[in-house]
């Protein structure tokens, strides 16, 4: 008998092959990939591969979604619209070739997003390869290629300076770190931490071993997205979506200004015939697609951003203003405001200047740069800071401080004001230690680490209470006698100065015991000071016999399952790992400072 009308059952029934999904389907590879990746499918590995390890399964349902995808209808549509040009431009018949591509159509991947992030929320979580992504092509030369159109390039730009914008108003920044792959940044919108990573301000080059189509396919979709996810988070801060052109700004060669937004402060109850004479000169150009000047426009933007790299967030931090009220701002949000309140910032035309426009105003500072288009000039007097990566210059204003781009993302990763001393010209600046690396759950804490912690905690120190002066709580019946302080106060200073007897018992008895040789933990809890150190092998930590740790173990390992056992096993193999990563470390710190001192 056949096995052809056996029905299939458990994996075979559950997975399918690549190949036999594209047959199903009826498309090709290139295409098959693209449906994928813009519904979000990817291949699944099953317990047991029926058909052979070395070939790629997929769900079955997924695709049976595929199979029932209206876009893909609309995909076998274009390809063979595609087939009219090709054939009319074979008979050389111009007229009904450019017909048919003035034409042609087109498809949207709006369903698509609100399918796959049903809530704004799911958005947010997912948006981290979106926006790296988007910052990579934004980086690219805007130059028409065979490989990448250079309108997908300013659309990138467009949207990336339009996040930053949001995020920089709204004081949504929390993170940044300068790393050889670029430099990371980490916000926190509405509850959710995205991280995302911005390349160098450099040439980049596109390379041949990189298949840029699947790259441009996921790039569509994350263009989609990141344009929906900026229009909800312009309109929770009421102001209006997309970002208008300014001719007169741009005539000004001003590119960081060049894009500006309406802004809903509140004034919605204005007039619309005075909103219609505000905004007549902006929607102009917008709502006539065959206005010339929108097109001139447009180029000589787009020569702007090629010319001078990508300063276009700060025409929308500019004229956005303080998004938030302050009833809505968390604490967070009311330190990163005020860190640079008090700063007047210049930067110098060596600096990475996109990064510092977006990181100094979205912590409170005012910053300018040398160029036109320049809020205020390097003559200003009230600079307080001028950001330089040099080892000298020329001339030098006394009332300003010159530092290097290092010591502002020092300060922004500790939410505090360092001091300058370590950054200035001509200076080794200290390690750029990493804001996403726990030092307390790593083990190992760095020095500078260290050096910062104590910088902090001298700014911290407690002041005495008004009105002691030079007095302290050292006698408070007689403060409360001269009526200095309350009953209250009087009872509550009297509880901290009986805690602080009782801490100081407690150290001073460590270190009797320590100079004795004996640990305050074992002898606390055995009742007597009788345990030499040098006679047992004691823990300091615990003050518990080694050997009776290891007993101990040893008997819970035998009476554990494999699974468990296993489990420990490897718990001990990632605090072993950690522990040689911890001491090759301070080898290292050893071995430079002895090359230093040599």
């Amino acid at each position: 008998m056949r096995n052809e009308g056996k029905k299939k059952e458990g994996n075979a029934a559950r997975f399918i092959t690549r190949n036999k999904a594209v047959k199903h389907l009826q498309v090709g590879l290139p295409l098959f990939r693209k449906l994928c990746i813009l519904k979000g499918i990817f291949p699944r590995e099953p317990k047991r591969k029926v058909e052979g390890n070395e070939k790629t399964y997929y769900h079955q349902k997924d695709i049976n979604f595929l199979f029932h995808e209206p876009l893909l209808a609309k995909f076998r549509h274009i390809r063979s619209y595609k087939k009219k040009i090709k054939k009319a431009r074979a008979k050389k018949n111009r007229e009904l070739a450019e017909r048919l591509i003035d034409r042609q159509p087109t498809y949207k991947l709006d369903r698509l997003v609100l399918e796959r992030y049903p809530s704004f929320v799911d958005a947010l979580r997912d948006l981290d390869d979106c926006l790296t992504m988007v910052h990579l092509f934004a980086a690219l030369p805007a130059v028409n290629s065979e490989r990448i159109q250079v309108d997908r390039i300013h659309n990138c730009r467009r949207l990336s300076h339009e996040w930053q914008a949001y995020i920089s108003r709204t004081h949504c920044l929390r993170k940044t770190f300068i790393s050889v792959k670029g430099i990371y940044y980490q916000a926190e919108v509405e509850g959710q931490k995205i991280t995302w990573l911005t390349p160098h301000a450099l040439q980049q080059v596109l390379t041949d071993d990189v298949d840029i189509n699947i790259m441009l396919t996921f790039l569509e979709f994350y263009e989609a997205l990141l344009g929906f996810v900026n229009f909800k988070l312009f309109h929770s801060i009421n102001v209006k979506y997309p970002p208008i052109l300014d001719p007169r700004l741009e005539a000004l060669a001003a590119d960081l200004y060049a894009l500006c937004r309406y802004i809903d402060v509140g004034s919605r109850t204005l007039s619309e015939t005075a909103q219609n004479s505000n905004l007549l000169e902006f929607q102009q150009p917008y709502n006539e697609k065959k206005d010339t000047r929108a097109e001139e426009s447009e180029v000589r933007l787009a020569q702007l951003q090629y010319q001078l790299p990508a300063n276009e967030p700060g025409a929308l931090m500019h004229l956005m203003g303080d998004a938030k009220g302050a009833d809505e701002e968390d604490q967070d949000t009311k330190e990163c405001k005020s860190l640079f309140k008090s700063f007047k910032f210049f930067l110098s035309r060596e600096v990475p200047r996109e990064s510092l426009l977006f990181i100094i105003p979205a912590f409170g500072g005012v910053v300018s740069w040398e160029g036109d288009g320049a809020p205020f000039r390097e003559t200003e007097e009230d600079i307080t800071h001028q950001i330089v990566d040099r080892p000298s210059i020329g001339h030098k204003f006394l009332s300003r401080e010159y530092i290097q781009p290092q010591w502002v993302y020092d300060c922004v990763n500790n939410r505090d004001i360092l001091r300058t001393d370590e950054y200035l010209l001509g200076r080794d600046p200290p390690p750029h230690l990493s804001p996403f690396v726990d030092n307390e759950a790593e083990g190992y804490i760095p020095e500078y680490a260290e050096e910062i912690k104590r910088q902090i905690a001298a700014k911290k120190q407690v002041l005495p209470m008004p009105g002691l002066g030079d007095r302290d709580l050292a006698d408070p019946g007689s403060l409360l006698a001269e009526g200095v302080i309350d009953r209250a106060e009087a009872n509550e200073a009297n509880e901290q100065r009986k805690k602080l007897q009782m801490l100081e018992k407690q150290y001073h008895d460590e270190l009797n015991m320590e100079l004795q040789g004996v640990t305050f933990s074992a002898a606390h809890s055995e009742g007597s000071l009788q345990t030499p150190a040098g006679d047992v092998d004691v823990d300091e930590g615990t003050g518990i016999e080694l050997d009776q740790v290891d007993n101990e173990l040893t008997l819970s390992k035998v009476s554990m399952s494999r699974s468990r056992r296993g489990l420990l096993t490897a718990i001990e193999m990632n605090k072993q790992r950690k522990e040689d990563k911890i001491r090759l470390l301070k080898e290292r710190k050893k071995r430079a400072e002895f090359n230093r001192s040599g």
